[in-house]
């Protein structure tokens, strides 16, 4: 593994140990070159897939693109990092299960969504207000009064 800080290709692993959901090992690594420590994921990846965009474009499949968007929408909010990576490595395991090495990205953000509404309301909005394009005020609207009548965590969202 190069060192993200000086480029030095050995790194030496201080400590393994698996994710909270076990779907992924956590190494701690140090640069015997700068002295500097970082963190690295290994996972185990079913197959190769690819995203298809709109307007039919393709690109490889990236996991942390869905902890990036969901940290984005939770910015600010009470939600742990911990609680990110368990929803988003559902998300990817849920993808993965699927069988399919196309996904739609449209699919991708639905799955995001549902993980959002149950980790916090308040990301569950702001993801959406992106995802779903809203032109003007009124399709917000619509979209709030669609979700007060949403079950969340077992209540009423409004």
């Amino acid at each position: 593994m190069r060192c993200p800080f000086c480029g030095n290709e050995e790194t030496q692993v201080k400590d393994s140990r698996p994710t909270e959901d076990s779907a992924a090992i956590r190494r701690r690594r140090s640069c015997p070159e700068c002295g500097e420590r970082f963190t690295t994921f290994e996972r185990l990846q079913l197959r190769e897939m690819s995203v298809v965009k709109v307007g039919d474009r393709r690109q490889p499949f990236d996991s942390d693109k869905i902890i990036r968007s969901m940290q984005i929408a939770l910015r600010k909010r009470p939600v742990e990092f911990s609680q990110i990576e368990k929803a988003a490595s559902g998300i990817v395991r849920q993808l993965e299960s699927q069988g399919e090495h196309e996904i739609l990205s449209a699919d991708i953000g639905a799955q995001v969504m549902k993980a959002l509404i149950e980790l916090d309301i308040v990301g569950y909005i702001r993801y959406a207000s992106v995802y779903k394009k809203f032109n003007d005020t009124d399709d917000f609207n619509d979209f709030l009064e669609e979700l007060k009548n949403l079950p969340v965590n077992g209540r009423k969202a409004s």
